[in-house]
Formats: structure tokens, C-alpha cells, sequence
């Protein structure tokens, strides 16, 4: 073990000792005094003993973090790679599978939605499974309830097309002028975006979405056909590293 370790460990060892109440502490008053100035000595010397506790600790919850959403990925893999409502783009038997939660309105969802359809139309056995999960406000939660009514009458992908293109705001007007330019009737749309199915639809993704520890929009899950884990992806990535990922899902299989 190389020193600085050494003296890390022993620092981090002593530091709950100390901090215990006296009626548990095997140290003298006089002792405790001596130990502390040496902790302070050895932080004059070499600063860099803190920041690497504060790296090594950072490190430990950020593997802490990543085991527990493997974790959750493996529970929730029925509803998460399974559920028939989903609607699914690129092949959908494609033997890779990208979850998407994503908000229409998000900036980085639109920034990483070209990457998408650029993977989708390079390899021809991704599946990709979209969660809506309006985060952003009540706009956003108007843009997801006419996603999923239009997907009913089949043209989900076109709608979300047109609202992660949108440089605006997807008001009620913007959306009906979105919705009949990719032909959906809109007054079948918008009597169905208010449907209880759609409302328990998008309260479901925001349920999942929290067990899986996800703190924004977007966030991909990616995984490889028979598998119950994933990989789990926060925010946006380009085109090379989504097909590495995939390259890995795949060889993981």
C-alpha cells in the first residue's frame, strides 16, 4: 500500500473516532489533543491528503449509486423493457434495446433526439422504447398526453418528431397546428389526451423513473435482448458513444 493510502486510511479511521461521544472514547482528553494536532500536521504537509478523501469518498458513492440502479434496472425489467403500451421505434425485435424517458420540451432531449434517429437508421436491430416523462411543467405534461393519444391513431413517432424539432413552445394552438400537419384529426386527439389511461400511463414512467434514480430528462437504459440489467445513461451522449454502448450491450449478451 503506497503511503499517502496509508496515511488516508488512517486519517479517515480516526476521524469517527474523535468525533464519538466521550463516554465511548478510549482516549484521553490529553491523547485526544495529540491526535488532532498530528491530523493537522500531516494536512499542513500534504493537502492533498483531503482531496483525495473527498475523491475517494465521491468514488465510493458514485459505485454505491451505479450497483443500486443495476440493481433497480433488473427489478423493473418486465415494465421496463416489456410493457406492450410502450411505443417502440427502430426494429422491434432488434436484439438491443434503448429506453428513452424523455420531455418534449427538454433541450437536451432534442439534442440528443438526431443521434437517435441517426442510430436507428444505421443499425438495423436497435429497438428503441419510449417513456414519456413530463418533468418540466405543465406544458410538458400537455405535450406527453397528445403523444400518447396520437399514438392510437398510429403516428406517435411523427408527433414526436415534430415537438423535438419545435423551437417553440408546444401551447395548445402549436400542438394542433404540429398535430395536422402530421395528419392526426385533432379533435379525436385532444378528447383522448385527457383519457384516465393516458394520465395513469405518464403517473407510471414518473413512478419508474424515480425507482430507477433518475434525476432529469434525458436518460437512456440500454440493454441487450435476455438480459435483465442495463446500462443506465444520464443525459445526453452523440452518435459514436450511443453505438459503442449498444456494441457493449450486444457483446454482453
Amino acid at each position: 500500500m503506497l503511503p499517502r493510502i496509508r496515511r488516508l486510511l488512517a486519517i479517515l479511521l480516526l476521524v469517527p473516532v474523535l468525533a464519538a461521544p466521550a463516554a465511548a472514547q478510549p482516549f484521553t482528553e490529553a491523547q485526544r489533543g495529540e491526535i488532532v494536532e498530528i491530523l493537522r500536521q500531516a494536512l499542513r504537509q500534504d493537502p492533498s491528503i483531503l482531496r483525495d478523501a473527498l475523491s475517494a469518498l465521491q468514488e465510493d458513492e458514485t459505485r454505491a449509486r451505479g450497483a443500486a440502479q443495476r440493481a433497480a434496472v433488473a427489478r423493473h425489467a418486465d415494465v421496463l423493457f416489456r410493457d406492450a403500451g410502450d411505443p417502440v421505434r427502430g426494429n422491434p425485435r432488434g436484439d438491443v434495446t434503448i429506453v428513452e424517458f424523455f420531455d418534449a420540451r427538454c433541450g437536451f432531449c432534442k439534442q440528443l433526439h438526431p443521434s437517435l434517429e441517426a442510430l436507428i437508421r444505421r443499425d438495423a436491430n436497435v429497438r428503441v422504447v419510449m417513456k414519456d416523462l413530463p418533468v418540466l411543467g405543465p406544458t410538458s405534461v400537455q405535450a406527453a398526453r397528445a403523444l400518447l393519444a396520437s399514438q392510437r391513431q398510429g403516428r406517435y413517432a411523427a408527433l414526436q418528431d415534430a415537438l423535438l424539432t419545435l423551437r417553440g413552445e408546444p401551447t395548445e394552438p402549436v400542438l394542433r397546428q404540429l398535430a395536422e400537419r402530421v395528419g392526426l384529426d385533432w379533435a379525436r386527439l385532444r378528447r383522448e389526451m385527457e383519457d384516465a389511461a393516458i394520465t395513469r400511463r405518464i403517473e407510471a414512467n414518473l413512478r419508474l423513473a424515480e425507482a430507477l434514480g433518475i434525476e432529469g430528462t434525458p436518460a437512456l437504459v440500454i440493454a441487450g435482448q435476455g438480459r435483465e440489467g442495463g446500462t443506465l445513461v444520464p443525459g445526453a451522449v452523440d452518435l459514436p458513444t450511443l453505438e459503442r454502448l449498444v456494441a457493449e450491450a450486444r457483446s454482453a449478451r
